[in-house]
């Protein structure tokens, strides 16, 4: 019996119905998230490029000296690409809004410099004080095996309190998650950010007050900077929040390559996946974020990469596999780093985890040792795919020949 026996897997990519986001199957055995990938090749691109220049023409103002929008960055993922949209090709004047996730990296503080300077904007960085950030990761941690809830909260909700206190109303995001996964929605249903799909899907169903507990040590004033703002906020200023996924033919690979040659974005590889371009700014969003997710959810971030390519018609479905095979176990970097960071051992990490493992994906062998159930190897020995992995351009390393340690504050000059 395999893995295919128990959990249905699309016969185009590589997901499976129990994908976290959810994800439906059709007569023919192909995901949504498939299914809404065939609209890139049959919406008519430009005209949806010329809706989206009327959409933000209402929020274009004729000074200079006022922000038209707010779009929120990084030091990786596809911070350039949305600028570069925003600014370059609509005419906006935005306002860039950055969590700081801590764990950041040389090469995503330089690339977070380097988008300052090459689109000429303005940045407004957010910095919440370490000591309430590391009781956040202890509680979401511990609660629900999550590292990178922090994370996700500040970078979904600080740009959104920052559009409410400069009366802002334009926010543009770059890729909806749902949408380009798992077929959450149509590119024509022009979907806006919301409270709602922010906690369901982005935080678990957890906001900030619902971590607050009586047997816990937060506090209101750990949590009260992650709180999303109230509706009577939301609509005196008319905030909203838009995808530029749903107005361009998304493609992460050919963008990212895109501004790595006009405006000198850095990448690094990844010893857990193939692509060199997602979350270069952060030691743990590749490393232990994504061993989490593959004890929670049985697969890692290289089967998104891999499903993406194969809708893209890059790679083949039987390549993709021996790809996952390849990259899915190898070592998680960077613990040692993490667990200094947070004050505890390694062990202990390792016990927590270990409660949060899915035992309908996971099972203990009589030596203790965990292994997935029914799973055969995918890999074929024989197979050579070194020609795509070397499509995916690395030009940096992460920690840039620099003191390999998290950055709280930089600089990220040459």
């Amino acid at each position: 019996m395999t893995l295919r026996n128990i959990v249905n897997e699309c016969d185009r990519c590589l997901y499976t119905a129990n994908h976290p986001l959810g994800i439906v199957f059709d007569d023919e055995n192909i995901c949504s998230g498939c299914r809404i990938h065939e609209e890139k090749d049959s919406l008519d691109w430009n005209d949806r490029w010329k809706r989206l220049e009327e959409l933000v023409s209402h929020y274009k103002l004729s000074s200079q000296s006022k922000y038209d929008c707010i779009v929120p960055v990084s030091g990786g993922m596809d911070s350039y690409f949305v600028v570069h949209n925003v600014k370059e090709r609509l005419g906006l004047n935005p306002l860039l809004v950055s969590y700081n996730k801590q764990w950041n990296t040389p090469l995503g503080v330089r690339n977070l410099a380097n988008l300052r300077k090459k689109f000429n904007c303005d940045l407004l960085l957010q910095t919440i004080n370490p000591i309430s950030i590391k009781k956040i990761t202890r509680t979401t941690l511990r609660n629900f095996g999550s590292i990178y809830w922090h994370c996700i909260a500040g970078q979904t909700v600080f740009p959104v309190q920052v559009a409410c206190d400069k009366k802002i109303p334009l926010i543009i995001w770059g890729g909806h998650q749902g949408t380009e996964q798992v077929g959450m929605f149509s590119h024509l249903h022009e979907v806006e950010m919301t409270r709602r799909y922010r906690k369901d899907h982005d935080l678990m169903g957890f906001e900030a007050d619902d971590l607050l507990s009586a047997f816990d040590t937060l506090s209101e004033k750990d949590i009260w900077q992650l709180r999303y703002p109230d509706d009577t906020e939301l609509n005196s200023v008319g905030v909203r929040g838009i995808y530029l996924s749903n107005f361009i033919r998304w493609d992460p690979k050919a963008q990212h390559e895109q501004m790595i040659e006009k405006y000198d974005y850095r990448t690094c590889s990844f010893n857990r996946t193939l692509d060199s371009y997602d979350f270069v700014d952060c030691y743990n969003y590749m490393a232990l974020h994504d061993y989490t997710k593959q004890l929670k959810h049985g697969y890692t971030k290289v089967t998104d990469h891999m499903a993406r390519e194969i809708r893209h018609g890059r790679i083949s479905r039987n390549a993709a596999q021996n790809i996952v095979s390849k990259f899915e176990n190898q070592p998680v970097n960077y613990l040692d780093k993490f667990c200094s960071w947070l004050g505890i051992s390694q062990r202990s990490l390792e016990f927590v985890l270990d409660l949060h493992r899915n035992p309908v994906i996971w099972e203990r062998t009589k030596d203790r040792a965990w292994v997935k159930r029914n799973v055969g190897k995918r890999r074929n020995k024989d197979f050579h795919y070194s020609e795509f992995e070397a499509s995916f351009i690395s030009n940096s390393t992460i920690d840039r020949m620099l003191p390999s340690e998290y950055i709280l504050i930089g600089k990220g000059a040459d």
